[in-house]
């Protein structure tokens, strides 16, 4: 075997982040197919998607607290001595050690941990080699794919997955009477769709979905046909998501899984972050919010002041953002379960995405750099 690399990606535990982890080993994997891959993780965030990743040989965890400093021994079972170690650079970020002081004291003790032959390096530097824009698909187990199949066998109609809240608080995400609004119109335009419901309440320490089990209850009440698949463990949930023909959900890191199983992602855009992972080869549809009418997309420590909906919300899943939008969230499922492609959701979110940053190039971020191949040219002022 080659040299060996590591990929130091430790950062806060939403599931996102460590499909972004394999997103950069497939990478590195793929500029050097004999280099021997490690990765290291929080231990909290759903390290198990390593295990089925293929272009990565060896997994590592560090128990960490991002809101303070871990222990100094945190890196001791971790071998130290590699060719290449390479960073998160959210790890190197100022503005991010102002808020995760337990982050920053990781990468100093990163720094003191590693003893590397060629370089201790970040993500997205000119050296080790890397290639990017590669297809990341999961290996599932074989057991859970079979299992998946038996829940939901062949189906006259498209099957739509949703999630209805990712893992922060409950005012963030659509209320339930918004999701339902939602549900009724996809059973009008499909009657013979199929749902599943998905998603975690399981307090495991990890990620958990901010909707209650009775709020589940009553929006499957909407809809003729339900299939369950919340509280699942992780690789049958995204076996059920393979079959899937799309997953519906506002902004979060259990998208990213779902895309790396190969599901297309249907997004109700807005919150913190614009979306920033695509999978080649996996087709996506992002609703915009009108920023104007729905703030959102501000740097941590400045998210805008909930309106009144059904209690406190966050404006840009609001009900009025909802009712606004919800002919794009139809039409964008259509197209997608159409048979839209992966270049084209791509160059067509691109513009899009542009337009509603004020061609501010330098905020449209994305794993890869994927988005910067189909942006618009700045205009000269």
């Amino acid at each position: 075997m080659g040299e060996s690399l590591l990929i130091n990606f430790v950062y806060c535990h939403p599931v996102g982040h460590a499909v972004e982890a394999l997103q950069y080993a497939l990478g590195y994997r793929a500029a050097d197919p004999d280099r021997r891959i490690g990765v290291v993780l929080n231990s909290a965030t759903a390290v198990q998607l390593a295990d089925w990743c293929e272009a990565i040989d060896e997994v590592h965890t560090v128990d960490l607290d991002v809101f303070q400093p871990g222990d100094p021994g945190m890196l001791a079972h971790v071998p130290p001595e590699w060719d290449w170690v390479v960073d998160d650079p959210r790890g190197h970020q100022s503005w991010q050690h102002d808020i995760f002081p337990g982050l920053q004291r990781y990468y100093e003790l990163s720094a003191q941990h590693f003893r590397t032959t060629r370089g201790h390096t970040q993500v997205g530097a000119p050296r080790p080699s890397y290639r990017r824009r590669n297809p990341l698909r999961l290996a599932l187990p074989a057991e859970a794919r079979d299992w998946a199949g038996g829940l939901l066998p062949d189906h006259d109609g498209p099957t739509i997955a949703v999630l209805p809240a990712g893992s922060s608080e409950h005012w963030r995400y659509p209320s339930l009477a918004s999701w339902q609004r939602v549900l009724e119109a996809f059973v009008e335009r499909w009657p013979q769709a199929r749902f599943v419901l998905t998603g975690k309440h399981a307090d495991d320490g990890r990620t958990s979905t901010g909707f209650s089990r009775a709020e589940f209850d009553a929006l499957a009440s909407v809809v003729p046909q339900v299939t369950w698949a919340v509280d699942l463990p992780l690789d049958r949930q995204l076996a059920v998501l393979q079959r899937c023909d799309l997953l519906l959900s506002p902004h979060t890191g259990f998208a990213f899984a779902a895309m790396a199983a190969g599901t297309p992602w249907l997004a109700l855009a807005g919150n913190d972050w614009a979306e920033y992972y695509f999978n080649p080869g996996v087709p996506f549809y992002s609703v915009l919010p009108d920023l104007d009418r729905f703030p959102c997309y501000v740097m941590l420590g400045n998210t805008p002041d909930p309106v009144d909906d059904d209690g406190p919300r966050s404006p840009s899943m609001s009900a009025a953002r909802i009712d606004a939008d919800l002919p794009e969230l139809l039409d964008g499922a259509a197209r997608v379960l159409d048979g839209l492609d992966f270049d084209t959701a791509l160059r067509e979110h691109a513009t899009r995405v542009h337009a509603l940053f004020g061609g501010r190039r330098d905020l449209l971020y994305s794993v890869d750099d994927l988005l910067a191949d189909h942006l618009p040219a700045d205009t000269p002022s």
